[in-house]
């Protein structure tokens, strides 16, 4: 027959572990509380400020510009038209090409660093793509093999 003792022991030891598991599991959840209460508080602070920005009086709008926008479409050229209507991508393509160093041509991967970009494959076959659809358009460009220059009517 165990004795009292032992019995005793036995039961305080497995009080102990139940003890040790659940103050392991309230660690957990109160890490994860912490964590929701955060992003509970940055919930109310953006709800806060968008209700701030929406009760504001709407700003007057400005007169809208004729000039292009970013990622708009290429017009065709007509007698007269300017490359300001050209979105600001293109017309930057247009200025490079107006420059003295591209009088010969430029390749794409020199265009690339002309604009500031790096001369990476992506970049490049987006600039080749644009410079394309200039001279499918009837701007200021034309092709020669791998090269793009301006036209020379267009020079003056």
């Amino acid at each position: 027959m165990p004795s009292v003792l032992g019995l005793l022991e036995a039961r305080e030891k497995k009080v102990r572990e139940e003890v040790a598991r659940l103050r392991e599991e309230a660690e957990r959840v109160e890490a994860a509380l912490g964590e929701e209460e955060r992003a509970l508080e940055r919930l109310a602070d953006a709800r806060v400020t968008v209700a701030e920005v929406l009760a504001e009086p709407p700003v007057a709008v400005a007169e809208p510009v004729v000039s292009a926008v970013a990622g708009s479409a290429v017009p065709r050229r007509t007698e007269g038209m300017t490359a300001a209507v050209l979105p600001a991508d293109y017309q930057r393509i247009m200025s490079v090409l107006e420059s003295d160093a591209a009088r010969e041509g430029m390749r794409c991967q020199q265009l690339a660093v002309a604009l500031g970009l790096q001369a990476v494959p992506a970049k490049v076959e987006g600039l080749r793509s644009k410079a394309k659809r200039l001279v499918e358009r009837g701007w200021a460009l034309q092709v020669r093999p791998g090269l793009f220059t301006l036209l020379a009517a267009s020079a003056s």
